[in-house]
């Protein structure tokens, strides 16, 4: 259990402990510094702490909000600080600080604001929750405690807590067909002890599901399979809420709801291809584009955003255009739609499941997304090109990390006699060249091509990913492994081909996604020893030219199929096992819809 120790008497009529202990806390009371100095010592080094002025007055979800997220070390509101174990040996200096300054006898006036003045000296980073409306202050003298307990009574903080479970930025469809009800769903869940992991769970399974009943290939059960979608991505909301209205975060959490999102996505698209198949259409090309395209859109956002967010001097006449079209509230929402985020998105899929056919289905999306990668890239080279950036180190090797390059670019690096040209160039130049060779109609000459690629790459991480346009490497890289192994599985013309194409693409699209999380969650790339061993992006693009040029057709399908298990077993073995290590990060997606 957590321990909460409160600096003095609460004063009458306070309901300090009691809220407390709502909370989860064990109260105890400290009557000068020296005692608690005394009670923090005897916490155990493996429980939450929290040293809270017994003259505090404000909302219960305040409190919640600064003293139980377990996302932060250090959290503060006023009049409350409180460590995990992670923060006690700064929370304990801080209170041991404050206790010499005045002799061993300091008065308990004030304590928790000091040791967090404390803290902030020290160059802790003290988590500060954004409180809005919420009141959390430590009254002076009674008038303003009267006047504190009646700007309490007039927010509603159950209300506050309801609204805050919704996030801050969310797709159109999102925020007016689904927010409005899974907030009190979400509600629902929470008061009954249900955990986001159980209902992300719900929320796959659900899909699972759908992706079934479309692979029926019947329009009962296209209809069903649309009705499921949507009712997933309901779910997928749902968990998201409670884990914000409830502070139920987890690094386990952090790794489904990472994760879930595409394995429910494009298992839908393998649904949708089995259904047409049972029709007599073949359509595992354009599910296969489909999760080609919607995967490179990811990586130009990651990209963009990992090159972007630490950089100085990052502004730009585009980004001030963008602020400036944000204040005129049609706009935002028109903008949010063109990108065709997670909502629009599936709804748009699931509707046109139930009343065309799986063809017209991808048809409609690849266009749809096409159109809003092509915005938003625009928009991303022109922010590029218009601003003075300067990327960072830590920038310039999450980019690298984003590339994916394997033991043969890494060999062409070391023996590297010198750089051929920009970063960029080289690399849109061996994607080029690799094209080339695929529409060729020779059969060694895509082999030709990816040696040419992969030699490419490594120039291309010759140096640091520092360039205006640099962070578009990774995408580039992408679009050239994913689409080299769609090309030749289309090529090789039997059964079988496309949906071994399919299940590879799926493995290292989710291995490249994982890499994501990990970078965004300060956690660094993926081990090299797992790179090494699934071969890095050149390596696999060699590897399949050279098993369609020397295998037939039927034999390079099962070779796909081969190394799309291998490739599937030892991502997920490594993701699993960091995901649920305790040194994994608990890193919910809160920024734009994907």
């Amino acid at each position: 259990m957590s321990t909460a120790i409160l600096t003095g008497q609460p004063v009458p009529g306070s309901s300090i402990e009691a809220d407390l202990r709502s909370l989860g806390f064990d109260v105890r009371t400290a009557a000068d510094t020296t005692e608690a100095e005394t009670l923090l010592a005897a916490v155990p080094g493996d429980r939450r702490v929290a040293v809270v002025d017994a003259r505090f007055v404000g909302h219960l979800h305040a409190l919640r909000l600064g003293l139980t997220d377990p996302r932060f070390p250090l959290a503060a509101v006023p009049g409350a600080v409180t460590a995990q174990p992670a923060g006690r040996q700064a929370l304990t200096r801080a209170v041991a600080r404050e206790h010499s300054a005045g002799g061993g006898t300091v008065l308990l006036d004030d304590l928790a604001d000091r040791v967090v003045t404390a803290l902030d000296a020290d160059g802790c980073d003290v988590h500060r929750p954004e409180l809005g409306s919420l009141v959390a202050t430590v009254p002076a003298d009674p008038q303003t405690r009267n006047e504190a307990r009646q700007a309490v009574a007039a927010v509603d903080d159950e209300a506050v807590r309801l609204k805050s479970a919704v996030k801050s930025r969310d797709g159109f469809f999102t925020t007016h067909f689904i927010s409005p009800y899974s907030r009190y769903i979400a509600r629902w869940c929470a008061r009954r002890g249900l955990t986001p992991n159980q209902v992300t769970t719900a929320s796959l399974l659900t899909a699972l599901i759908a992706a079934a009943c479309a692979a029926t290939g019947t329009r009962p059960g296209f209809v069903a399979a649309g009705v499921l979608l949507i009712a997933s991505f309901v779910l997928d909301c749902v968990d998201g809420q409670i884990a914000r209205y409830a502070l139920k975060y987890s690094t386990l959490g952090a790794w489904l709801d990472a994760t879930f999102d595409r394995a429910k996505e494009y298992a839908y698209y393998a649904g949708l291809a089995l259904g047409a198949a049972r029709g007599g259409d073949d359509v595992w090309a354009l599910a296969l584009g489909a999760m080609i395209l919607q995967t490179c859109r990811h990586v130009v956002d990651f990209s963009f955003n990992e090159a972007n967010h630490d950089a100085t001097a990052n502004t730009s006449p585009t980004a001030a255009l963008s602020d400036k079209l944000d204040s005129v509230g049609w706009t935002v929402w028109v903008r949010r739609m063109i990108v065709l985020p997670i909502g629009e998105r599936w709804a748009m899929i699931a509707v046109l499941t139930a009343v065309t056919t799986p063809r017209i289905t991808f048809y409609v999306l690849l266009v749809g997304c096409a159109f809003a990668a092509t915005y938003t890239t625009a928009g991303r080279v022109l922010r590029s090109l218009t601003r003075k950036a300067r990327r960072t180190d830590r920038a310039a090797q999450a980019l690298a990390d984003l590339a994916d390059n394997g033991p043969l670019a890494a060999f062409v690096d070391r023996v590297n006699p010198g750089r051929l040209g920009a970063p960029l160039l080289l690399a849109a130049a061996g994607t080029a060249v690799l094209a080339f060779s695929l529409f060729s109609g020779v059969t060694w000459a895509p082999v030709a091509g990816a040696f040419v690629y992969a030699v490419t790459a490594g120039q291309a991480l010759s140096r640091p990913l520092k360039g205006t346009l640099d962070w578009l490497v990774p995408p580039v890289f992408r679009a050239a492994e994913y689409c080299t192994v769609l090309i030749l599985a289309a090529k090789a013309e039997v059964n079988g081909a496309l949906p071994a194409a399919f299940g590879l693409v799926a493995a290292v699209a989710y291995h490249h996604y994982d890499t994501v999380y990990r970078i965004r969650g300060n956690a660094g790339a993926s081990p090299a020893w797992l790179v090494r061993a699934i071969g890095g992006h050149e390596g696999r693009t060699l590897l399949v030219t050279v098993l369609a040029a020397a295998l037939t057709a039927s034999q390079f399908t099962v070779a796909l199929t081969v190394l799309a298990v291998a490739v599937a077993l030892l991502v997920l073995f490594e993701s699993i096992r960091f995901w649920v290590s305790a040194g994994a990060p608990a890193v919910h997606d809160e920024g734009e819809p994907a």
